[in-house]
């Protein structure tokens, strides 16, 4: 359980580093995987030098969240697909708290992984697609020091803002399939409402979690 619980904190540092970027949006003409090369150093870089970050300050991580990744996600996206049929039958109240709920767990999520970034590396694979696709998978891995490379796809769609991550694939598991399961199970017992409560209950107990710094 531990070391699976390691392999998605690292997967979530190399999601983090993809949907970051070292200065300004990047230019809506930017092929996908140009744009996840340029910038994945810039994040795991900041928090391998970034001694707040190592130490576990849970605001600096934060910040390093909402300034470099949350404007490269397609958090609403993402919550629909994850929804699936109950998506369309929530109304816009609830289908804007479920996203903003949903998006605060995955910034807690990355938030942890970030502090955690010590010695990772992530290598990219060649990208099979064709230039006027609108939707592309690009596929890399997170080489760590002990144990094998930890697979790491991204869905991203373009947009009128560019290209955005819209799911993640760990291990030949996609992030939005394996929420789904969740998202049903706490739509069968008390609706959409209920979700959004439990949602809430869960990031209300991450927030008051501090973060763990880097091991020595």
């Amino acid at each position: 359980m531990k070391l699976i619980k390691q392999l998605i904190a690292l997967s979530t540092i190399a999601f983090a580093a993809t949907a970051a970027t070292a200065a300004g949006a990047a230019p809506a003409t930017e092929a996908p995987d140009a744009l996840v090369k340029r910038i994945s150093n810039d994040v795991i870089e900041t928090a391998k030098s970034d001694k707040d970050i190592q130490a576990g300050n849970q605001k600096k991580v934060m910040d390093l969240v909402d300034a470099k990744i949350l404007p490269y996600v397609d958090f609403q996206r993402m919550t629909a697909l994850a929804a699936g049929r109950f998506w369309r039958e929530a109304n816009p109240e609830q289908q804007k708290a479920l996203s903003n709920e949903f998006r605060t767990l995955l910034i807690f999520t990355y938030s942890g992984a970030l502090s955690q970034i010590k010695n990772e590396t992530v290598e990219f694979k060649p990208m099979r697609a064709d230039p006027a696709d609108t939707e592309v998978e690009v596929r890399s891995q997170v080489n760590v020091q002990r144990g094998e490379p930890i697979q790491l796809n991204y869905r991203l769609a373009k947009g009128p803002a560019g290209w955005k991550i819209f799911d993640i694939n760990v291990l030949g598991a996609w992030l939005v399939e394996t929420y789904k399961g969740t998202f049903a199970t706490e739509i069968g017992k008390g609706g959409v409402d209920g979700l959004i409560k439990k949602l809430a209950e869960r990031n209300k107990q991450l927030a008051n979690k501090p973060l763990k710094p880097v091991a020595k």
